[in-house]
């Protein structure tokens, strides 16, 4: 397997042969910082084509096929028209808190996704309590659809971003939950030993019936975190216009819209990490000549395959169910998920403790 730390380090010593330490931490903040931008533009540039085409191919159509071959180009169209539109100055509205959100909702999904393993020796920052950190800055995006709801005086606004927070507090909880249950599994909280821990076996085989029921709660939870469909309620159209963000306009909605489809890739990556080893080959316990194989394919190739794969998991939901009632929904987490993710956790213990696992 690659160790693509050999790069950074060289990096970081050829800029260090240049350059006082503090100007040497500085610039490679700003690379890091401009690659992560670089990195999430193409990600959801990548994204929306992506469920555009697989929509399309739900319902039988042929998806966006005029701009570029087959379409590839219609994604950077839209974005250049993003780019170019208006923003509409409203009346009549919290106009700090207004222009507030959109920035709050991106920091939170721009700060989950600096903490993903994008490879082996790629990743900005592991620490000992990396899945603790995670978790904390990924709730930081409810406050800015709160905020979006309340501060645009709009009644189909507000409620969209009520339903939106109460939605995102209760699934939370399923999540969280899922992510104790492997965390319980691998004995750490830091990323970087979550992926080591599966070297020899990913936690979808090797935590038995715990790890596949987490990994189902965790995949439906996740589902209703990031919004979309059947649990699509804030954002529901036919109800609520366009929900908290209706009243946005320009860049402002391109922000919102940007962090709905890399909360999709966050929430997919967060799960290649936790059941499916992350940039980890697939390592199956004597078949060596197998798993030799297996490591000449790329870290990086590994964790967005991953990603890109659950992804698909999730897209396939919204265009397959129908959007569920604030009750069905509310009822489907409290009554349901919650009691099974806490029996499911003791179940994981037990197995710890007596050694059921691989």
């Amino acid at each position: 397997m690659q160790d693509l730390s050999l790069i950074t380090t060289w990096i970081h010593d050829f800029l260090s042969s240049l350059m006082p330490g503090w100007l040497t931490v500085t610039v490679e903040c700003l690379l890091i910082g401009v690659g992560l931008l670089l990195v999430y533009a193409l990600l959801a540039l990548f994204y929306i084509y992506y469920e555009r085409k697989l929509c399309a191919a739900f319902q039988c159509r042929l998806g966006p096929n005029r701009v570029g071959p087959m379409g590839l180009l219609q994604s950077f169209a839209d974005m250049f028209k993003m780019l170019i539109k208006e923003i509409i100055h409203l009346n009549h509205i919290d106009r700090f808190l207004f222009a507030l959100a959109p920035y709050l909702v991106i920091i939170a999904s721009m700060l989950a996704f600096a903490v993903l393993p994008w490879g082996n020796g790629l990743q900005v920052i592991d620490f000992n309590i990396g899945i603790f950190f995670l978790i904390a800055v990924s709730s930081i995006g409810v406050l800015g659809i709160l905020l979006a709801g309340w501060s645009s005086n709009n009644k189909f606004t507000l409620i969209g971003s009520l339903r939106s927070g109460a939605q995102m507090v209760s699934y939370e909880l399923s999540i969280g939950l899922s992510v104790i249950t492997i965390v319980c599994l691998a004995g750490t909280m830091s990323v970087g030993g979550i992926v080591e821990a599966q070297n020899d076996m990913w936690f979808i085989f090797k935590g038995h019936i715990p790890a596949i029921i987490a990994f189902v709660i965790y995949m439906i939870a996740g589902t209703a975190e990031t919004n979309r469909g059947p649990f699509d309620l804030p954002e529901a159209e036919s109800e609520l216009t366009a929900g908290y963000h209706t009243e946005y306009s320009g860049m402002h909605f391109g922000f919102f819209y940007l962090a709905e489809y890399l909360n999709l890739f966050i929430v997919s990556g967060v799960a290649s990490l936790l059941f499916f080893g992350g940039w980890m080959p697939l390592h199956i316990p004597g078949w060596e000549a197998f798993n030799h194989i297996m490591d000449y394919i790329p870290s990086v190739v590994w964790f967005i395959g991953k990603a890109v794969a659950l992804s698909f998991i999730i897209i396939w939901f919204k265009w397959t169910f129908p959007r569920l009632r604030i009750d069905q929904l509310l009822a489907l987490e409290w009554k349901y998920l919650l009691p099974i993710n806490l029996v499911n956790l003791v179940l994981m213990v037990l197995v710890i403790v007596f050694g059921w696992h691989f």
